[in-house]
């Protein structure tokens, strides 16, 4: 069974500016629901204000909550903010917290958006406006849901924004595998960072997250795993430049699933990043990585409860 959270407001009206396309979330919950396999849908309440003033700036909550985010800001983000986004951002966040809590009691879910880790404390940043990895790992420490998170980030583009507002958390590490030469070009300085060369493929990839992953969940002891899914590393991504394929990607996801639930620590994934030309092939690329991480968490739902919630 996989259980993942969605919302309609997850899908925008393609902007008036910029290139971003909300539509692939869309594509994912086609995919999904045509897979036939056993789904359940869980829709999430928006991020009270309070938790994402926890973590962002107050001001700039209140420039998004009210569609008035400065222009210069806007061109950062990579879109404008109206009130449809500002209404969606809020979703997603709460989003991730839900997938998190659903992931305490069933072992593995996913968020059907968000990932939206390059975004900062007074400001968002390619493409993302609130930065859900962040709100929800202190919202979930500050109600006692974890002691300890541990943020897996496997997009392709490093995750600066979680892991400058995390920085000096002795409860919330922070690890970004990405392409070393894509954006950001200012590098933020994650607990651990693995740069890849450009165009490293299915076995360079695979053996540089079996050396580091274990070790780490071995070291930190997570009570839960935030894992930031992007499948931006694919060959034929628009943004990548990396060179997994479908099956690198699977035997990714996989991994994550697999080390972290074999320690008994439940993974709640965000979708992250994926570009392309044709949404509905970004999003079967997305369903298929979410498929595949409820696969293997079955593996795994014959053992003891992992947490109550």
């Amino acid at each position: 069974m996989l259980h993942v959270v969605h919302h309609a407001d997850y899908v925008a009206p393609e902007p008036a500016r910029g290139t971003f396309r909300f539509d692939k979330y869309q594509a994912v919950m086609v995919a999904l629901r045509a897979s036939g396999r056993p789904l359940t849908e869980h829709a999430p309440q928006p991020m009270p204000r309070r938790w994402l003033e926890a973590v962002h700036d107050p001001a700039y909550v209140d420039e998004v909550l009210n569609a008035a985010v400065a222009p210069a800001k806007e061109r950062r983000i990579g879109f404008p903010v109206t009130p449809h986004i500002a209404a969606r951002v809020q979703h997603t966040n709460g989003g991730t917290w839900l997938a998190a809590r659903l992931a305490l009691r069933h072992g593995y879910a996913a968020n059907s958006a968000a990932g939206s880790h390059h975004a900062l404390h007074d400001t968002g940043a390619g493409y993302c406006v609130f930065n859900d990895l962040a709100v929800a790992a202190h919202r979930l420490i500050a109600e006692g849901s974890a002691r300890r998170i541990l943020v897996v980030d496997l997009d392709v583009h490093q995750g600066d924004g979680t892991a400058s507002l995390m920085a000096g958390r002795p409860d919330v590490f922070t690890f970004s595998m990405h392409a070393a030469k894509n954006f950001p070009v200012r590098k933020a300085r994650s607990d651990l960072d693995v740069g890849l060369e450009d165009g490293t493929g299915d076995a360079a990839y695979l053996a540089q997250l079996a050396r580091h992953l274990p070790p780490l969940l071995d070291r930190f002891r997570p009570d839960l795993v935030l894992y930031q899914a992007g499948v931006d590393p694919h060959q034929d991504d628009r943004l990548g430049r990396l060179a997994l394929t479908d099956a690198g990607l699977a035997a990714r996801d996989r991994m994550v699933i697999r080390e972290a639930r074999e320690r008994g620590v439940p993974v709640a994934s965000a979708l992250g990043g994926g570009y392309g030309c044709d949404p509905m092939v970004v999003g079967r690329r997305h369903a298929a990585s979410m498929l595949a991480m409820a696969e293997e968490n079955a593996r795994y739902c014959a053992r003891p409860p992992v947490r109550a919630v």
